[in-house]
């Protein structure tokens, strides 16, 4: 059985952007002003008048390798999209990713598939009460630290990802695969 790595989704639910933001943007200086290695990926989301919900902005971690990354797709986007599918309509991820829709449904099942299904509808459900969130996936060891940083919102939750890179990379590579053959 391979070993899984063990991530932190931390979902955030604000009032307004600017609020979100800036957590956004404390989760980052928390990686670059400490120089931590490891992996984070962030996304903001935001209902929009008629419900629908878009990604404003995200981050994917730079110094990963591997054609999924490369195309700016990360975990917090896999999450925001098994969360919420049709943000990637909204977002615009489909025509800006080389992959397009198959890389986002492999990222999003895996992602999905990492999570309890409880969980998964729990962080699902907050986010979908707020106005704005934010998706902050980080690695398991650095939980404390980014829970410290993610200090404006009206809600945290927090739940556990096992996830597997290397196995993500076939799966991403195999829907890629049947999209073009």
């Amino acid at each position: 059985m391979a070993d899984y790595d063990t991530y932190m989704v931390f979902g955030a639910v604000y009032t307004d952007l600017a609020t979100a933001e800036a957590d956004y943007e404390a989760v980052k200086s928390l990686y670059y002003d400490w120089q931590l290695v490891d992996t984070f990926d962030a996304a903001i989301v935001a209902k929009h008048a008629d419900g629908k919900v878009k990604i404003v902005r995200k981050h994917e971690q730079p110094t990963r390798k591997g054609g999924w990354r490369g195309a700016g797709i990360g975990l917090a986007t896999g999450a925001v999209i098994a969360l919420f599918p049709a943000a990637a309509i909204g977002s615009g991820l489909l025509a800006a990713t080389t992959a397009g829709g198959a890389a986002l449904g492999a990222i999003a099942g895996h992602v999905a598939g990492g999570m309890d299904r409880g969980d998964l509808k729990d962080l699902g459900d907050q986010l979908d009460a707020g106005e704005v969130g934010l998706v902050v996936i980080a690695a398991a060891d650095l939980e404390a630290k980014v829970e410290a940083v993610i200090e404006n919102a009206q809600e945290v939750t927090k739940r556990e990802l096992q996830a597997l890179e290397a196995e993500l990379d076939q799966e991403v590579e195999a829907a890629d695969d049947e999209t073009i053959g």
